[in-house]
């Protein structure tokens, strides 16, 4: 008997918290595939990805030592709309490419599988999943974490912030909705319901 695979879709806004639910179904054990970590393995010195950003955006964006600077290419790429859908246009098939490569290594192995994807709602992806979790965490107690938590400029936050998906459009495409703007211990509460609810297989 084949035993299906469930592929859950983890999002949340840049701050949002989606690392802690992440840990919380690795205590499970279930594998993440994350979209930041490829999104930073696809533009490593050699990767076609930082060749096509260089030519749009210039070599500023590269180090002394032909690193990208991630920072200076958010200077440039969210400067404005135009930019943004550029950098969009170089980075989602890079990062889609290599994430379906690393989904199917997990497959024969682990009946559920989570893709940490910030970008979720805004690449339209929602229908490749079977399940869709949202971290919501309202955008004004995400500010604040970029700002206090991760010493982020608030003008570079509001920017990022403002960049994404809003959190009205999150919930209406997604599942699931986890409220991260307590503590720890609220949101487990919440994971564990959730996975009683639509992962558990017992």
């Amino acid at each position: 008997m084949v035993c299906m695979v469930m592929l859950i879709g983890l999002t949340g806004g840049i701050g949002a918290g989606k690392s802690t639910v992440a840990q919380l179904f690795e205590e499970r054990g279930v594998p993440i595939v994350d979209a930041d970590a490829i999104a930073r393995d696809v533009v490593k010195p050699g990767e076609p990805a930082l060749a096509e950003l260089v030519e749009h955006f210039g070599e500023s964006i590269l180090g002394a030592d032909g690193e990208l600077n991630r920072g200076k290419l958010a200077e440039v790429a969210f400067a404005d709309a135009e930019s943004h859908e550029a950098l969009n246009a170089i980075m989602h098939p890079a990062i889609s490419a290599e994430t379906s490569k690393r989904i199917d290594v997990l497959r024969g192995d682990h009946p559920v599988i989570v893709h940490d994807v910030p970008l979720l709602v805004e690449a339209g992806l929602a229908g490749n999943y079977d399940l869709t979790v949202l971290v919501d965490t309202p955008a004004e107690v995400r500010l604040q974490r970029l700002t206090e938590l991760r010493g982020m400029d608030p003008e570079d936050a509001k920017k990022r912030i403002a960049a994404q998906a809003t959190d009205e459009q999150r919930r209406a495409v997604c599942d699931v909705a986890l409220d991260n703007s307590g503590d720890i211990e609220h949101l487990r509460a919440q994971f564990e319901q959730m996975w009683e609810r639509f992962i558990s297989r017992e």
